[in-house]
């Protein structure tokens, strides 16, 4: 027999969109079933790799520098994978729109304007 894959439960519905309830659990050894209204998971819907990063932020104590070295990758790109955990959690808290000078220096990150675009754009203000 071949072994069985771990598979995550969608948390709503495929048809309307609203979410799923948990209505059935059953036993793998001896066939055991109970049925009725149960609380769902709500981290047991997110990918493996959300389960690992959420994981280590909380063995860490929510510390950001931690993750980065675990991940492996920049603090920014760190940063970026909680925030997507969180808002696929329904967590993710309105951030305030950047500052023009803060907005400018992220664009010239980016690579989105060049360092004279951004000086313009400086004088301008």
């Amino acid at each position: 027999m071949a072994p069985r894959t771990s598979r995550s439960a969608p948390r709503d519905c495929p048809v309307c969109g609203d979410r799923l309830s948990l209505t059935r659990l059953s036993c793998q050894a001896c066939g055991t079933e109970l049925s009725g209204e149960f609380e769902s998971c709500e981290f047991c819907s997110l990918s493996p790799d959300d389960r690992q990063v959420l994981r280590v932020f909380l063995a860490s104590r929510g510390n950001m520098k931690e993750l980065e070295r675990h991940l492996g990758v920049s603090y920014p790109t760190a940063r970026g994978r909680f925030d997507a955990l969180l808002a696929r959690l329904g967590l993710a808290a309105e951030r305030p729109a950047p500052a023009p000078r803060v907005e400018l220096l992220e664009q010239l990150a980016k690579g989105e304007i060049d360092v004279e675009q951004a000086m313009t754009k400086l004088d301008q203000r």
